[in-house]
This record gives C-alpha cells, structure tokens and sequence, in this order.
C-alpha cells in the first residue's frame, strides 16, 4: 500500500473543514516560514553565540535561551513537516518527486540527530559532539532557506 492511501483519510478530514483553498495551498508556507526565519535563526544565532562570547554571562544566556527554544523550534517542524504532506495530498500533488519534500526530511533528519547529541548531554560534554552540533545545526539552517526557496517555487507551480 503506499503511504497516499494512508494519508488520503486524514486529508479528506481536512478538505471537509472548508477551509478556503489560498489557505489550503499557503497556510504551510506561511507559518513555516515563521519557524524558519524567525525560530530558526533565533536558534542558530543563540547557538553561536554561546560558543563564540567571551562575556561568561552572555554566553550563559545564549545557552539557556538556546536550550528553551531548539526543542519546540523541532516540535513546529516536524508538526510543519506532516502539515505539508497532509498539504500535498490536499492538493492532489506528488510529494516524493518534489526536491521541497527531500530537503525538509534532510532538515528533520539534521535536527533530530542534534537533539539526540544533546540528549546525550554531548556525550559528556565531549568537545567534538559540541562541535559537530553546531555545525549540524548550521547545515540544517542553511538547507531550511534553500527549502523555503525550493518551496516558494513550488507554492507557485501548483
């Protein structure tokens, strides 16, 4: 079975609110370029700046701030991420075949495996982890703008 017919369900659910088609076709965007820009850039910002400041009081804010804001900046991706799916399939439209779709798993994918290096407590602090998070987490930045360009583009091809 492929997943469409999972899927197919939970948007007919969707299609019988009468929910007006401009929204339908760029509620998604919109809203996930709030996580994106907003959240995310927050994200990455406090990220670097906790480890670049030589001020210990700044830094200590940075990271506290970092720390409040990556999980529920996880939590509205990944809630974007279905919401977009759900979105496609609205719309009657293929979502393996859209580089829109790929870019946001690599995304998800970037951010889950930070979220588990900090679970971890960065294995203990280990300066490496902490490296390949902040790097990670700048990778996952970057892809999120070209998927926000790559999803512009789509939002006006359908």
């Amino acid at each position: 079975m492929e997943i469409r017919e999972y899927l197919e369900p939970i948007a007919d659910i969707f299609r019988n609110f009468g929910t007006p088609e401009p929204i339908v076709h760029w509620g998604h965007p919109l809203m996930m370029a709030i996580v994106v820009f907003v959240m995310g850039s927050f994200v990455g910002f406090t990220g670097w700046r906790r480890r670049v400041v030589t001020d210990e009081a700044i830094a200590v804010e940075s990271a506290s701030n970092h720390r409040k804001m990556a999980p529920f900046m996880f939590l509205f991706m990944a809630l974007g991420y279905t919401g977009g799916i759900l979105s496609l399939v609205m719309q009657e439209q293929q979502m393996f075949e859209s580089p829109h779709f790929w870019t946001g798993s690599a995304v998800l994918s970037l951010l889950a495996t930070n979220g588990f290096i900090s679970l971890t407590k960065f294995g203990g602090n280990q300066a490496v982890l902490r490296t390949t998070h902040a790097y990670l987490g700048s990778i996952a930045l970057c892809i999120m703008f070209v998927h926000a360009v790559l999803g512009l583009r789509l939002g006006l091809a359908i």
